[in-house]
């Protein structure tokens, strides 16, 4: 299915992505090149970021398949704390981290698994989002994303942290994001202006990554198809 559709802004851009009926990658893939044709310097920077990511190994040291998940213990959108060990007890689960509720690649990003809930149920799985703003910023999240599993919130990026998903910005991106609005301080209660690599793990009743995706380019993430394949 081709991805490149016609479009006059980036929020025509989003709707479609989010709404086309297509793959975790055709969806993300509109929104991207949707972005470099209207917006070619705000691509630039994501470039950059990305590279400057790459360069240092960001995210080279997360957990990997085998390993034990880190536990979590973590506050839902209601603030109800959800654990994984609880997860787990259940069966299989399926862990997400998101960079937020206003990142649109994160949007179309959960609300592709929302469609994908159902399969990922009936293979006894349970799924969680987690992200690192505050409460009222992951129930608007779920409320626009229409989501029916939990978003949790991890404060200060300490669950990322202990993933080595965390990474500062920069200085560039911070100076691009402040100048469009996202005032990351405002949706963490903190001015560090850090974020978590997104990543999608898939962990078994045991307690071990069965898979896992980890990129430092958030616009991309990991297939449906693969994370059912994991699970089966």
């Amino acid at each position: 299915m081709p991805t490149e559709i016609l479009v006059k802004d980036l929020r025509q851009a989003f709707e479609q992505a989010r709404e086309l009926d297509g793959s975790m990658a055709q969806r993300l893939d509109v929104f991207a090149d949707a972005v470099r044709k209207l917006h070619p310097s705000t691509a630039a920077i994501v470039d950059r970021l990305v590279a400057r990511l790459r360069q240092h190994g960001a995210a080279e040291d997360a957990p990997k398949p085998g390993d034990v998940m880190p536990i979590f213990v973590l506050p839902d959108e209601t603030g109800r704390l959800v654990s994984l060990k609880d997860l787990l007890a259940q069966g299989p689960a399926v862990v997400t981290i998101h960079r937020g509720h206003w990142c649109p690649y994160c949007r179309i990003s959960i609300s592709t698994l929302v469609k994908a809930k159902p399969r990922i149920e009936a293979l006894g799985a349970r799924m969680v989002a987690i992200v690192p703003d505050r409460e009222q910023f992951a129930a608007e999240m779920r409320e626009d994303c229409n989501v029916n599993f939990p978003i949790l919130s991890d404060m200060d990026n300490g669950y990322a942290l202990s993933l080595n998903l965390a990474i500062w910005v920069g200085g560039e991106m911070r100076e691009y994001m402040s100048k469009i609005g996202r005032m990351l301080p405002q949706y963490h209660g903190n001015d560090s202006w850090m974020l978590p690599i997104p990543a999608t793990f898939v962990i078994g009743k045991n307690g071990r990554i069965k898979s896992r995706f980890v990129d430092p380019d958030y616009r991309n993430r990991m297939s449906i198809d693969d994370l059912i394949d994991a699970l089966k």
